[in-house]
Parts: structure tokens; sequence; C-alpha cells
């Protein structure tokens, strides 16, 4: 009785490994476009509870944001991506940013973030 063995072949493990090498690549370059995101995201969320957010000027709501967003090291939001309308209840704050990274050679990837929060006197006391 023969016994044959099976496995993987060490040009199938290489195979194997270069893609995972590049989807690991992909996710390296991936993973601080989100992270900055979520910044932004934890940013907005936290001038929302700021108390009297909503009779603040435009001006002070925006260095407010950007010395929020500072302390987390995000540098790709510039303050022409950050725009302030007037709601009924307070102010509508809407980030819109594009970032874009080098992938390979010629090759960039592009990711366009969009947040929008509602800055409202919810930390008010009338209300």
């Amino acid at each position: 009785m023969k016994r044959t063995q099976s496995g993987i072949t060490l040009i199938g493990f290489l195979v194997v490994l270069a893609v995972a090498g590049f989807f690991a690549y992909v996710g390296m370059k991936l993973f601080p476009m989100y992270q900055e995101f979520y910044s932004v995201k934890t940013a907005l969320k936290g001038l929302s509870n700021e108390p009297g957010i909503a009779m603040q000027d435009p001006a002070k709501i925006q260095d407010l944001f950007f010395r929020r967003l500072y302390i987390n090291y995000s540098d790709n939001v510039k303050p022409e991506n950050v725009k302030l309308s007037r709601g009924d209840r307070g102010w509508k704050m809407e980030v819109d940013y594009e970032v874009r990274k080098p992938m390979i050679y010629n090759i960039d990837v592009v990711g366009k973030f969009n947040a929008v929060q509602e800055l409202t006197r919810t930390g008010d006391i009338d209300g």
C-alpha cells in the first residue's frame, strides 16, 4: 500500500503569501484614512455635547472643532472642508473632505468622507 502526501507546495505557499501581503498592504493604506474619519466623527459628537455651543459664533465653533482634531493628529481636514449653516435650534456642521494616498506606481487610493452633526441647545438650561 503506497501512501501519498498531500499539502501545499512551495509555489502555492508563495502565491498565498503574496495575496495575503497585498491585502495587508492595502489595509495599511486604508486604516489611517478611516481612523481619521472616526476622529472627525468623535470631534463632532463631542462638540455637539458642549454646553452653549448653539449660541457660539461660527469662527469659535470651527476653532473648537480643529482643536479637537489637533489632539488626534488629523491633518487632512482643512478649514475649507468645514461648512456651518444655521439650523432651527442651532448650527448644522458638515465636514466633507477627500483623502488621496499613493498605492502602487501611478495608482492611488481615494477616500471621500462626509460627516454631518447638528449643534443644538442640548447643553443649555432652557433648552
